[in-house]
């Protein structure tokens, strides 16, 4: 989905809910859902919005709960002329439900943070695949000097990011003192700036025998669920880096730990993993290719500060002052 002036969008918003003037909201009232702070209410104030109850003078809901998705799918039952729904994480997967029952609906307008908080997740990313290179892991498990010399170079390396947004972009920025060769996998083939090469998905199985390090920074849709199952992750070389910071159902988890068991690869590095959290016990957290974090690429303190730009933003877009960010559609579910 994509939007024009916000202007236009107000006007179409409001002749699609079709209330009567007297009913129709203030002009930039918005309101905060399930764990509201002073950093958001403080953004929405910056805007030149104004922060209303959860009622009938709403225009835009800021919801930051990502586990009350039936608190979010009451609020939009019982206010209507909700035209606008901010999101507070990239990914909108928890969401996938309200998102379908929306998705053949003028209103509200969906966006969500993509975009947002791509540099600490590409920052952690970096961390992850020089880490595992370097094989840190190990030394840090040791307790005795180890003298099997081992370690790979970043340096002029074959780089596969999985995704095009602004995670991989930003890698790809990070990426680029150590001269590596990067290509993207995306839905299409349209050309990402900076980057040797740019293939569609139907290519994937081709790219990855040449990968030194593999990247997955994609959406998590029922499309890409699994994206990597046994069959892909045969075709990566032995010396090649798996590194996943996007969501765990791209992943199927008992291949993964299958193809570490056989040496199949040289490491491993998840934020993000299925089932989430990983069990106690799981065999992922014994070897020492691989390292698991947990789910705190972005942690509160970074992007608190990087929601509160995004809902500046749009809060501004809501009253007609340029264009929505993060914009999701509901049909693609990202």
């Amino acid at each position: 989905m994509t939007t024009g002036g916000a202007r236009g969008h107000r006007a179409a918003a409001t002749a699609a809910v079709d209330l009567p003037p007297e009913r129709r909201p203030r002009p930039g009232a918005v309101s905060i859902g399930p764990r509201g702070s002073a950093v958001f209410e403080d953004a929405v104030h910056e805007a030149g919005g104004e922060l209303v109850p959860l009622g009938p003078d709403t225009r835009g809901l800021i919801w930051l709960s990502y586990r009350d998705v039936a608190g979010l799918e009451a609020a939009l039952a019982e206010h209507p002329g909700i035209e606008w729904v901010q999101l507070p994480w990239a990914g909108v997967d928890a969401f996938s439900g309200v998102l379908e029952a929306h998705r053949d609906r003028a209103l509200p307008l969906w966006t969500s943070a993509k975009g947002a908080y791509a540099e600490p997740v590409a920052e952690h990313a970096l961390v992850l695949l020089l880490s595992l290179l370097r094989v840190v892991p190990s030394r840090v498990l040791a307790s005795t000097w180890q003298t099997e010399q081992r370690g790979i170079s970043l340096y002029g390396r074959h780089v596969v990011i999985v995704g095009a947004g602004g995670i991989a972009r930003e890698l790809v920025r990070l990426l680029a003192p150590f001269e590596v060769r990067v290509t993207i996998v995306r839905r299409t083939a349209d050309p990402v700036e900076g980057v040797a090469r740019t293939v569609g998905v139907d290519l994937l199985d081709e790219v990855l025998p040449t990968a030194d390090v593999v990247v997955v920074a994609a959406a998590a849709t029922p499309g890409t669920a699994r994206l990597f199952d046994a069959r892909r992750l045969a075709r990566l070389p032995s010396r090649a880096v798996f590194v996943n910071v996007a969501r765990g159902s791209l992943v199927d988890t008992d291949a993964l730990v299958a193809a570490v068991r056989a040496d199949r690869l040289w490491g491993v590095g998840l934020d993000v993993t299925d089932p989430e959290p990983l069990p106690d016990g799981h065999p992922l957290w014994h070897d020492p290719r691989v390292v698991v974090t947990p789910h705190q690429a972005d942690t509160p303190e970074m992007t608190a500060p990087l929601l509160a730009g995004r809902i500046r933003h749009n809060v501004r877009a809501l009253a007609g002052e340029g264009h929505f960010v993060g914009v999701v559609d509901p049909v693609v579910g990202y």
